[in-house]
């Protein structure tokens, strides 16, 4: 963070900038021996790459680190493969797992917050290529029957995969399998392609600029008409499931609001805040399922099949009150309130691995610190957030 920055910002701030250099590692690559990655979570995670993607603004923005930014985003592009970003680098040489529907549109935010931040508007013009590329695979369709819909929406998903960050699977059981259009994965596909708009036009390709702007367009009337569950006042987590639409309240549909432009209405967005806040908002995070629905489970203890059956079904996660609190910012324009979501971290850095923040918290009250001890995207959305309030953006 920059020195003028840095000497007002609170001692605990001050050690999240610390803790984020810890998740920064070399992943060498024919290209660039010097090629960097994000360890997901210390001591058991290697690298992702939807973590790598959601952490990298707050690990290497927030801090001014763009030659790592670059480093992370053009070793990715290496790896990019039938329109997909790896989900996983297995260890020992083994090949790249691509089991995820948002890692690669994560990477579209990534880039776009890198060029913005830095001012270096060559890095999307060297990648143009691939996010092109990854469009077009989108539209026609690659692995696990994730394409475009003739809504203009992104379907992903088919029996025995996990797909989206909800990505709990013990042997053959997916816990959360979310089939069809995932709420989180569409605001995802809209931002992406407003990007690649936006890149279109700066970099002269006017064909490319309408067809990107029509095909946002027509995903964003098909997003307002089907995503709103008026009965809840929220939205829909999935729609056009195997059984409809899904309902269950879940913190997923908060990019709609936190990814910019928000796709929601003033009272819309209010609406989903409030019902955020009212069930899932702790002070650690947001929990993953609210405690009145049926399957809720407060508790993230036991073997493997009752730790990842909790994993997204009740378990509160410390990265989501990054999504909470820029969605509330954006809507209530309040930073003092909505600072005030942050402040329990600063208690939290001496409860676990000390100096960071954790994987996860327990959903039921005092909720225990569980998972990883430190996790990349836990300490990067905190950081990333109370700088942004900082500053004002």
């Amino acid at each position: 963070i920059a020195q003028s920055e840095t000497g007002t910002a609170p001692q605990w701030v001050q050690q999240l900038t610390l803790a984020a250099d810890q998740f920064i590692v070399r992943r060498p690559t024919d290209d660039d021996p010097l090629g960097r990655t994000v360890i997901a979570g210390y001591h058991w995670f290697g690298d992702w790459g939807r973590d790598t993607m959601i952490a990298l603004p707050g690990l290497c923005l927030t801090t001014q680190r763009f030659d790592i930014a670059r480093s992370i985003l053009k070793t990715f592009a290496a790896y990019v493969d039938r329109g997909m970003l790896p989900n996983r680098f297995p260890d020992r040489g083994e090949m790249p797992e691509y089991n995820t529907a948002d890692a690669t549109l994560w990477y579209f935010h990534a880039i776009d917050r890198t060029a913005a931040a830095s001012g270096d508007f060559e890095l999307a013009r060297e990648l143009y290529p691939v996010l092109k590329d990854i469009v077009a695979w989108h539209v026609k369709g690659t692995r696990y029957q994730i394409h475009v819909d003739g809504d203009g929406l992104l379907h992903a998903g088919e029996s025995g995969v996990q797909l989206t960050w909800m990505d709990a699977k013990v042997d053959d059981w997916v816990v959360t399998p979310r089939i069809g259009k995932p709420v989180e994965i569409n605001a995802l596909w809209i931002h992406a392609l407003r990007i690649m708009a936006r890149f279109a036009r700066q970099l002269g390709y006017m064909d490319d600029f309408r067809r990107y702007m029509d095909q946002a367009n027509k995903a964003v009337e098909a997003f307002t008409q089907r995503y709103w569950y008026a009965e809840g006042g929220y939205l829909y987590d999935v729609v056009d499931g195997p059984d409809g639409s899904d309902a269950t309240l879940r913190p997923n549909q908060l990019f709609a609001i936190s990814l910019k432009p928000a796709l929601l209405s003033h009272d819309a967005a209010c609406s989903v805040i409030n019902a955020c806040a009212r069930e899932l908002l702790t002070s650690f995070g947001l929990r993953s399922l609210a405690p009145s629905d049926s399957a809720y489970n407060g508790k993230f203890t036991g073997d493997r099949y009752a730790r990842d059956g909790a994993y997204h079904q009740g378990t509160i996660w410390g990265w989501l009150i990054g999504p909470f609190v820029e969605a509330h910012y954006t809507i209530y324009k309040d930073r003092e309130a909505a600072r005030s979501y942050l402040l329990p971290f600063k208690h939290h850095l001496n409860d676990a691995g000390l100096g960071s923040i954790s994987e996860v918290f327990e959903g039921d009250p005092p909720h225990a610190a569980k998972g990883c001890m430190a996790q990349a995207w836990s300490v990067a959305e905190v950081l990333r957030m109370w700088m942004m309030l900082q500053r004002g953006e």
